[in-house]
């Protein structure tokens, strides 16, 4: 397997709604300088794909989980403006488990 495959599809969890994660990846990659700009080609509810110099495809998808926005970034060759856009965004809060009662998370936290 060669180094660019690992980043190839890249995750992150946001607290921003689907919505206002695709219009943030709109604005991030339009506004990039030279040949790191994109444009929208397609988009969709829950999706937007950009095309870059020299036809390079970047996607972005979000979809809503428990533990917030999870936001994907697929392209070959924009690996590393995909995860700059990706760091941008504001992290989602952390998940407390239901199953354990907040009181014993305090106890924790104070011994």
């Amino acid at each position: 397997m060669h180094q660019q495959s690992s980043r190839q599809l890249q995750e992150q969890f946001t607290s921003l709604s689907v919505a206002d994660v695709l219009a943030a990846a709109v604005r991030f990659f339009a506004q990039r300088g030279g040949i790191y700009t994109a444009f929208v080609e397609k988009q969709g509810p829950s999706h937007v794909v950009l095309r870059g110099q020299g036809g390079e495809e970047i996607a972005i998808a979000a979809r809503v989980t428990d533990a917030g926005t999870a936001v994907s970034g697929s392209s070959y060759l924009f690996d590393q403006q995909i995860a700059r856009f990706l760091d941008s965004l504001p992290p989602a809060p952390p998940v407390v488990p239901s199953s354990v009662e907040p009181a014993a998370l305090l106890a924790e936290s104070t011994s």
